[in-house]
């Protein structure tokens, strides 16, 4: 059993209380829109499996270091992650193509700063956005999510809710 934390659209904010939610986690995936490449560094002092892919608003260092797509396996879950994928029924051009054609199981995304768990009978994926972990943006509520994956099947799924203030370390 793999138990992952997911964030996305930290827009550059580190808040000490991402460690301690993904504390414990074996992988944690960053969905993009990083802002600086010390949150991905941050976020491998937590986890020893750090996945994550750039955003529209990344450049420099994350943007260089980072891919726009992954496509990965745990524990025999077939995953993609992007940053802008849309969600069922309003997916980006060419996205639910890829999801059927690839056989995935579940994608991730961010960029709409709406958190969303979705699974789409068309293509068979569980969607999940994890809203957004940062400051920028319209959104009142920052959000991650929690889950396990036992065996390919994704279980235990939590969103953790946090208020627009950061604790700093």
């Amino acid at each position: 059993m793999t138990t992952v934390g997911i964030i996305s659209d930290t827009h550059g904010c580190w808040d000490r209380r991402y460690a301690m939610h993904f504390s414990g986690c074996d992988e944690i995936w960053h969905a993009g829109d990083v802002g600086d490449i010390d949150i991905i560094n941050r976020l491998k002092e937590v986890a020893p499996v750090v996945r994550a892919v750039y955003g529209n608003a990344d450049h420099g260092a994350v943007r260089r270091l980072l891919p726009e797509t992954e496509d990965f396996y745990v524990e025999g879950l077939h995953v993609w992650m992007t940053h802008i994928g849309g969600y069922p029924g309003r997916y980006a051009p060419g996205v639910a193509r890829l999801l059927r054609q690839e056989n995935v199981s579940m994608m991730v995304c961010g960029h709409s700063h709406i958190l969303k768990v979705i699974s789409d009978p068309l293509t068979h994926v569980l969607h999940i956005n994890p809203g957004a972990a940062g400051l920028q943006g319209w959104h009142q509520v920052r959000t991650l999510i929690r889950l396990k994956i036992d065996n390919a099947v994704p279980r235990d799924l939590e969103v953790i809710e946090m208020s627009r203030s950061v604790i700093y370390d």
